[in-house]
């Protein structure tokens, strides 16, 4: 299947909180060397998805090509998904995907703007290798800023379905642009988390991150048993700094937790992590 449409179909599938039959149902008979060595073949991308304010779509598009030309190399606009008129699936869609952890990450007027679009841009990624995933998406939130600033009313990245208001991108384009300033990878791979990653959905018993792999993570998978949902989010970003900051394998041992390549998602979904999932015990 063409991978926009299963990024598109993934959100749809949110939407109404189901997943295809296709996807791997985790259970004792899978081969973790087998999933470990298909995992290695994936290279995750950006999806992001500008909406305008009016029919024409030629601002954004125009805007986007300079900025692929002037620092965004590898990135390309969709022409098969774009289009010049609204979707009438994007109030529902940004509304599965707002960031429900950061308070006032979006308002009304982001509401409206979503609901009064009247055109639809995507932009596709270049395939990143792990150690070039914080780079490429510090470039994705320079884009962000570049077609924001050309007249974008809304912005979600669909990799993994996750939609901040322009108040909110814009403060993370300005952390973002601080961080590359003083050469703080961490920090940057930290923004670069908060900005087109999601965390929690619920997964089978866990509360889930979704999206790590876009800056070279594995995801994090945290009983849903080990607190309220604000409790384990907190947890699912300290297991994210700490496997950034220590390295997997004493984050593991400290946490007495286990990596695992057993998705849920197929491994031609946006959503895959062929870094793996990381989960914490009960």
């Amino acid at each position: 299947m063409n991978l926009m449409r299963r990024a598109l179909l993934g959100t749809l599938w949110a939407m109404i909180g189901w997943r295809p039959s296709s996807a791997k149902d985790p259970g004792p008979d899978s081969s973790e060397k087998v999933l470990q060595a298909e995992a290695s073949s994936v290279t995750p991308r950006h999806v992001l998805c500008f909406l305008g304010r009016d029919r024409d779509l030629s601002h954004l598009s125009e805007a986007a090509s300079q900025a692929i030309a002037d620092f965004a190399a590898g990135f390309s606009i969709d022409e098969d998904y774009s289009q010049a008129e609204p979707d009438d699936r994007m109030s529902r869609s940004f509304d599965v995907c707002w960031d429900r952890v950061e308070p006032d990450a979006w308002d009304q007027t982001d509401e409206k703007a979503v609901a009064d679009h009247q055109s639809v841009l995507y932009i596709l990624g270049p395939s990143m290798a792990q150690a070039e995933t914080v780079k490429v998406s510090m470039l994705a939130l320079r884009l962000v800023e570049r077609l924001i600033g050309a007249g974008a009313v809304a912005v979600k990245g669909e990799s993994a379905g996750i939609a901040h208001g322009l108040d909110r991108w814009r403060e993370l384009i300005r952390q973002g642009a601080e961080a590359q300033k003083a050469a703080d990878g961490l920090t940057q791979q930290r923004i670069g988390r908060l900005a087109f990653a999601k965390r929690p959905l619920s997964a089978r018993g866990y509360l889930e991150s979704v999206g790590f792999h876009l800056v070279g993570l594995p995801d994090v998978y945290v009983p849903d048993t080990a607190g309220s949902e604000r409790q384990i989010v907190a947890i699912i970003d300290a297991v994210a700094e700490e496997i950034a900051g220590r390295g997997l394998d004493p984050t593991l041992k400290e946490r007495r937790a286990s990596l695992s390549f057993n998705s849920t998602y197929e491994v031609d979904e946006f959503k895959f992590n062929p870094y793996g999932i990381v989960r914490l015990g009960g």
